[in-house]
């Protein structure tokens, strides 16, 4: 189950900016915007898997590397200093000229973003008015229906809003928008389709960074369909550290968006080319399509992520850790069930190259990078996503050496990546 086909070679150069600490490289604005979300304490906020500075940094990153434009990304970067319905982050106050001073440091439009985000109930009109209104089976289909539409358009110029597929998407989120309410004042706020559509995406991007196992155990997500319908309050922070199983909500998402922009470029393609940019349905707000699970097509089922995490936690943490054989049958079964995540094929690297099977290890090492620079988030959330690409680096280095210690000292001592 490949994420896409794009070679990690490719990925790397748009990383290193993040990977050495160079942000002006990224964009020329970000040192002073960075500077002033630290200034006002993000660093000292305490934030799921990190502080709260840590977790705006991350959003940003993997939203750049998933090709989103500067106002979206800049919304990452700011998503919650307002706070919103999910956190209670108030770094920058709106009613004593917050939304003035974000605008003068990240620009009207990123303001805009950030406002919308920080006053819509997310948690319903995302869940609740969005994803729950599918089936995996419909969204799996839809999928396959969609595709085929567009390319209708495409190459015969057939364009048909009577598909089943298009009737559904009209009906859950119509070409006008829809109207939600402010979750402080009760008011209503209207959000246009492609609005919302963005919502989406930053709520993926969201998700793939902060959760793991802890919240799992929070709101009793065992079967990995993420209603938060649990309530275990006394769960102990941060837990075992294991990864958590959110792949399947988050893959629901990513085909629920995908649709999105598909019904969006249908509609806009019937529509007469003589009717400029609406703007009342932000159609100058650019959506992307970002390169996980293979391209935001294919649906990982619950069952599979639960075993493919099972898999991996009993290869890193059970005796099999220290038996190769063993360690190698449980990580090729992981990533067989969840072919989408990095890190179990770089453990399986390094399982290979500790029995010097150095072109199977160069494999692993290599589809582990790409998917890393992929996500532009870790999986496993015990390290972070620039250590395990700095292993990943180091993994594929010794393997095309043909070349890795036999002593303790040795491992220790690895570190250079060229």
């Amino acid at each position: 189950m490949p994420a896409s086909n794009t070679p990690f070679s490719s990925l790397l150069p748009l990383a290193l900016p993040f990977l050495r600490a160079e942000p002006h490289l990224v964009d020329p604005n970000l040192p002073h915007m960075v500077s002033a979300i630290t200034s006002v304490g993000a660093g000292e906020c305490w934030h799921k898997d990190n502080c709260f500075l840590g977790h705006l940094l991350d959003v940003y990153r993997i939203l750049k590397l998933w090709g989103a434009p500067d106002p979206v990304a800049r919304c990452g970067l700011f998503h919650s200093v307002y706070s919103n319905s999910y956190v209670d982050l108030a770094i920058f106050d709106p009613a004593n000229g917050g939304r003035e001073l974000l605008r003068s440091i990240a620009g009207d439009e990123a303001e805009r973003l950030v406002h919308l985000f920080c006053i819509v109930p997310r948690q319903s009109l995302i869940h609740d008015d969005l994803l729950f209104q599918y089936t995996e089976l419909e969204l799996v289909e839809h999928l396959t229906e969609s595709e085929e539409s567009v390319r209708r358009a495409r190459d015969e110029g057939v364009v048909d809003e009577r598909e089943p597929w298009r009737r559904k998407m009209v009906a859950v989120l119509p070409e006008g928008g829809v109207t939600v309410k402010h979750i402080n004042t009760g008011e209503d706020v209207a959000l246009s389709r492609r609005m919302v559509a963005t919502f989406l995406l930053m709520t993926m991007a969201d998700f793939c960074d902060q959760l793991y196992a802890f919240q799992d155990e929070l709101f009793d997500n065992t079967d990995g369909q993420m209603n938060f319908s649990g309530n275990t309050f006394t769960a102990l922070w941060p837990g075992d550290g294991r990864p958590g199983l959110w792949m399947n909500s988050l893959s629901r998402m990513a085909a629920l968006y995908n649709l999105i922009l598909r019904e969006e470029s249908l509609y806009l393609q019937s529509r007469k080319a003589s009717i400029p940019i609406q703007s009342e349905r932000d159609e100058a707000l650019e959506l992307i399509v970002p390169p996980v699970f293979s391209n935001c097509t294919k649906i990982l089922g619950r069952e599979s992520q639960l075993l493919a995490r099972d898999l991996y936690w009993k290869a890193m943490a059970g005796p099999a850790n220290k038996d190769m054989a063993a360690a190698e049958s449980l990580l090729k079964e992981c990533c067989k069930e969840n072919g989408y995540v990095a890190e179990p094929h770089l453990v399986l690297g390094q399982v290979y190259m500790a029995v010097e099977r150095y072109e199977e290890a160069e494999r692993e090492a290599e589809e582990g990078l790409r998917l890393l620079l992929e996500w532009g988030s870790p999986w496993d959330k015990r390290m972070s996503w620039e250590g395990w690409v700095a292993w990943g680096r180091l993994l594929l280095q010794k393997a095309k050496a043909r070349s890795w210690p036999k002593t303790s000292f040795g491992i220790i001592s690895l570190g250079l990546v060229r």
